[in-house]
């Protein structure tokens, strides 16, 4: 059984202007000791999925339906005080931006206790005792002085380690990474990614990797989701998703990838602009900007295509290189067989 299951999640947020489906029909397992990579543009659904595993959306946000199961139990609809025993306890989140995910007026030791002392049966001294361990583990220099300054005592690099420390007090079974090395230079990326690979190895812990950053993928993640307006438009392996593209949309990204082959080269970027979530396409929402959309596109959406054993993807470009190559037959009522 898979630690973590998410079956047909359909998360909306209620505005002035209409409902704006920001997680539209989203299905993935997460096994335990894996890595998974959800990736997309901003707006694409990538953290609203990880609000709505944790149950902390803003009050105008809502899960209108679907399943989240964590360890065979469901989540949705569970209820707060469920809720409280599984954040922090079994799933922990890192938040995008660690400048203003820490609260400047109190010690970093002080909100470290905190989660500790709110998670656990630790008493004050027991908390103080983890919380320096966590720091050094996460490869904070002199954590015994360093637990009593304040947040902007530290660099960005350092208040991120700091919040990975704070996610893993309780050493969950799932860590959300959201976005976790952004605004960070190059060099602290890089040890940011290796410490995380380095305590999933330690701790056995499954981890979600949110990012647009197909570098930090390739670095990361066993498994990957690609997602465009609100659902997954392609998911497998990390290897069949770089090495196989199945949908135009990840073949767009890939494309826009500098490499040691483009340099000197413009980039080829996606054009046009993300769809309207409040106005969803009966189409590919991909279509308005796909180079190589057909007339079926734009009027439906491709079913989900089994492009191998560890891959699929929902493009109608697939069902075109099928019935080219013979292994997708045309039935006499004009629709297709497999």
């Amino acid at each position: 059984m898979a630690l973590l299951e998410v079956k047909d999640l359909h998360t909306s947020f209620f505005t002035p202007a209409g409902e704006v489906k920001a997680v539209n029909g989203l299905s993935f397992n997460l096994d335990r000791r894996k890595v998974l990579g959800i990736v997309g543009e901003s707006g694409s659904g990538k953290s609203v999925t990880a609000y709505s595993i944790m149950q902390i959306l803003a009050s105008t946000g809502k899960i209108v339906s679907g399943s989240i199961k964590f360890d065979g139990q469901e989540l949705v609809g569970a209820g707060e005080k469920v809720m409280k025993t599984i954040r922090g306890n079994k799933i922990s989140i890192i938040f995008q931006d660690p400048m203003t995910s820490l609260n400047p007026t109190y010690t970093i030791g002080h909100q470290l206790m905190e989660a500790i002392l709110l998670h656990t049966n630790r008493n004050k001294h027991e908390a103080r005792e983890r919380a320096i361990e966590m720091l050094r583990l996460v490869n904070i220099n002199e954590p015994e002085k360093r637990i009593n300054q304040y947040p902007f005592e530290f660099s960005g690099g350092m208040r991120q380690r700091i919040m990975i420390a704070m996610a893993l007090a309780c050493e969950p079974d799932i860590l959300i990474a959201d976005e976790p090395t952004t605004a960070l230079d190059v060099t602290i990326q890089a040890q940011i990614l290796e410490l995380m690979k380095s305590l999933q190895e330690e701790l056995g812990m499954a981890i979600i990797m949110i990012t647009h950053d197909l570098g930090v993928v390739a670095q990361m993640c066993d498994e990957v989701i690609v997602m465009y307006a609100g659902s997954a438009c392609e998911q497998g392996t990390a290897d069949e998703i770089f090495y196989n593209p199945a949908h135009e949309y990840t073949k767009g990204l890939m494309r826009s990838i500098p490499t040691a082959d483009t340099a000197g080269t413009k980039l080829k970027p996606i054009t046009g602009t993300p769809i309207d979530l409040l106005n969803l396409p009966k189409g590919c929402p991909f279509a308005p900007r796909c180079e190589n959309a057909m007339k079926i596109c734009i009027k439906e959406r491709a079913e989900r295509m089994q492009i191998n054993e560890f891959h699929q993807a929902n493009c109608w470009m697939n069902v075109k290189e099928g019935i080219e190559n013979g292994s997708i037959e045309i039935s006499k009522e004009g629709g297709e067989e497999s």
